[in-house]
């Protein structure tokens, strides 16, 4: 696939994972004979994407040592569990100065293919977006943070975390998969501009996307073509249903 240089991959692997009931790191946890975040680098790899900074912070020694057999890994470091947003700012200084696009992936996400990958990315740059937010549409969205649209033309107005959401957006079954593709120098700029003002107490990247519209930018979403890509691993079951879907050839990994 031929997306050239210009993307880098922030891949968030600083969680602990407590419900795995695993003393790894998530991310570490294996699935088919591979950590969980050996699935999300070779997906990208096979994207095209050449350069990844992991975001460690939970036995980053572990983490280490698992993304240290691909190729053009770097390393960036959440000394505290602050959020989303925060992680991703943590590796501001390995893609400073601003250039190109930065896709950010979950390490705990292992069946997004590289082919949605690159479709995220295409659209981006096709549209000119300044965020662009891979979705899936699900049957039960318990969990997940929902793609809030506009009624009038369809567009993305935000994303909110299941605990903010009021029962009109938990009826909503368009959610967020934790996967963007961001104009790198627009993402650097809002995280600035983030609070912490939430149920959570922590900084979400998906406050980005309100940061983005209050400017005038363009934001978009792309919707899954197979929502079975967006199964995360938060426990043993998902891991268990992971395992299924893939020996299954319900996913593409």
């Amino acid at each position: 696939m031929n997306l050239h240089n210009t993307v880098t991959a922030v891949i968030l692997a600083a969680g602990k994972g407590t419900r795995m009931k695993s003393e790894l790191p998530k991310v570490a946890v294996v699935l088919n004979e591979s950590p969980l975040l050996l699935h999300v680098l070779r997906n990208i790899e096979s994207a095209g994407i050449k350069r990844k900074v992991v975001v460690v912070g939970y036995r980053k020694d572990v983490v280490t040592d698992i993304a240290k057999s691909f190729s053009g890994v770097e390393f960036a470091e959440q000394t505290e569990q602050l959020g989303t947003g925060h992680a991703v700012l943590s590796a501001e200084p390995a893609l400073a100065p601003y250039s190109g696009y930065t896709i950010v992936a979950c390490g705990d996400a292992p069946l997004i293919s590289a082919k949605s990958f690159s479709e995220l990315i295409e659209l981006h740059k096709e549209n000119g977006y300044s965020a662009t937010v891979l979705s899936a549409k699900m049957e039960n969205p318990t969990g997940y943070g929902r793609i809030i649209r506009s009624a009038d033309d369809g567009s993305l107005l935000r994303i909110v975390e299941e605990k903010d959401a009021n029962p009109e957006e938990k009826a909503v079954n368009e959610v967020n998969t934790g996967t963007y593709c961001f104009t790198t120098e627009d993402l650097f700029s809002a995280l600035k501009q983030i609070g912490n003002d939430n149920a959570q107490k922590e900084y979400y990247l998906t406050d980005v996307i309100k940061i983005f519209r209050s400017l005038g930018k363009k934001v978009g979403a792309k919707t899954l073509t197979n929502a079975l890509e967006s199964h995360g691993i938060n426990s043993p079951d998902d891991l268990a249903l992971a395992k299924q879907y893939i020996d299954k050839g319900l996913v593409g990994v």
